[in-house]
């Protein structure tokens, strides 16, 4: 099999891609294929699509997160390969060459995988409240020489309000060790950048520049560095992130409406999804609203289509249309108009707000909450009394980093629904011209344009027998 490199750009879109020079320069070379958008086109339902070629009716990954109905709880983020429902490429490619290997390096689901090397972030959580940053590695060992080598991995850079090029630039660093330690026949290689400028500005070209030439120096490294070891290129994305204007808060419209239940802790507001009659788990501009009592459905619904902001409401049978009828959806799926969002917010008074609400909480937060990228404006001396905050943790007192504000109006880009533009839809770059049929594919048709590339076989815009 031929060696292949697939750099996951998050973000990139053809709109962007004109403003970095050298990645639009290789691309110019080459050829640059639109992706039709994944429904939500969030980036664990969007990668499992790329990775198995299915869409999330068949690999179960409807969302970053979902409901747990057997347990009663709302989990976003969770990490186990094992969630995924449906033959992974690397597995395909293995039964086609027994010497086949594999590295995927911080691409979802990465953990319990049938990847040979896998990194994932892995954060240590202390018995005293503390967070560390660190990474899960297979082989273990892997995570002691990576971390040796390039220094612990930038967790804080990964995400949160502190996000910079670092995090990018140390898994970047890591690839090109793989490659050069392990020599894998397929990398995966995930730089997050763009997703955090472009969802605290949105498309504003000037506030962006420099994020765009930053990822445009590390494709540069790592275009330069794999082509020199032979290795094919393929430069994707998972989406586009569009302007928005818009946050919707449904949770507060299902519980002014008297759907939601609220569990009191101490003077804040937990939300109760097991007692709640219908609740909303926001991720971006999708939103999937669980009814647990289905007397009540056709009245939520109505609510939901009164709402501003709000495109359209899927139910049981529109669901089967977006390939979104799988088990863990919910009963409806609320998607947003272009430049609107949904947050997880539930409670009506911010003083009753849970105290995880000011803090960078992506597991117990029962929604996506990108505002956790932003300081809060409102915070006198915010620096050093973030400084003393991280003065008690190195002391091993406890401590809470609750510095975000709860001020939606700050996210000015998200992404979820379907674009109204190609400009602003996912891409595939190939370094060969003529290797893919047509000027856009479906996302399910990526999984076999990688094995075109690992074969040596021209892929098209149809399953091949041979290679699914």
């Amino acid at each position: 099999m031929r060696k292949t490199v697939v750099i996951n750009v998050v973000g990139l879109t053809p709109s962007l891609l004109k403003h970095m020079p050298f990645l639009s320069d290789w691309a110019d070379k080459g050829q640059v294929t639109a992706i039709e958008p994944v429904l939500p086109a969030v980036t664990c339902s969007v990668q499992a699509s790329y990775l198995t070629g299915k869409m999330p009716d068949q690999h179960g990954i409807v969302g970053n997160g979902w409901y747990f109905r057997d347990e009663c709880e709302i989990k976003f983020w969770r990490q186990s390969n094992k969630l995924v429902q449906a033959t992974k490429i690397w597995e395909t490619a293995r039964d086609l060459d027994p010497n086949f290997t594999c590295a995927n390096l911080f691409w979802w689901y990465n953990m319990y995988s049938s990847a040979d090397l896998t990194v994932t972030p892995r954060p240590i959580y202390l018995a005293d409240g503390r967070k560390m940053p660190d990474i899960y590695t297979q082989p273990a060992d892997i995570r002691t020489k990576l971390q040796s080598q390039f220094g612990q991995f930038p967790l804080f850079n990964f995400w949160g309000p502190n996000t910079s090029i670092a995090s990018t630039q140390w898994i970047a660093d890591s690839a090109m060790w793989m490659e050069q330690q392990h020599s894998p026949t397929l990398t995966l290689v995930y730089l997050p950048h763009l997703d955090y400028c472009l969802q605290k500005f949105g498309s504003d070209l000037e506030k962006i520049e420099e994020d765009l030439v930053q990822i445009d120096r590390v494709c540069a490294d790592l275009i330069k560095f794999y082509e020199a070891h032979d290795t094919e290129v393929i430069i994707l994305s998972e989406y586009g992130i569009t302007s928005v204007d818009q946050p919707i808060h449904i949770n507060r419209i299902l519980r002014e409406n008297g759907l939601i239940a609220i569990r009191e802790e101490l003077d804040t507001e937990i939300l109760d999804p097991g007692a709640s009659i219908a609740f909303a788990v926001a991720d971006h501009q999708i939103a999937h609203v669980y009814v647990n009592d289905t007397d009540y459905l056709d009245k939520v619904r109505s609510i939901l289509e009164a709402t501003e902001g709000i495109d359209r409401v899927l139910n049981e049978s529109t669901k089967k249309n977006y390939h979104l009828d799988h088990p863990r959806s919910g009963e409806l799926i609320a998607i947003a108009q272009p430049n609107a969002w949904f947050t997880y917010y539930y409670w009506l008074d911010d003083r009753r707000s849970p105290d995880f609400a000011r803090t960078v909480d992506i597991h117990r937060k029962p929604g996506y909450d990108p505002v956790e990228l932003f300081l809060n404006p409102q915070l006198k001396l915010a620096k050093a009394k973030i400084g003393l905050t991280l003065l008690k943790k190195k002391l091993g007192f406890r401590y809470l980093m609750d510095f975000i504000p709860l001020h939606a109006e700050l996210v000015k880009g998200s992404h979820g629904c379907i674009p109204t533009s190609m400009d602003e839809s996912p891409l595939l770059i190939t370094s060969q011209k003529n290797s893919v049929e047509h000027k856009s594919i479906a996302p399910t048709e990526v999984r076999n344009i990688i094995l075109g590339c690992l074969t040596g076989c021209i892929a098209n815009n149809k399953q091949d027998e041979n290679i699914s």
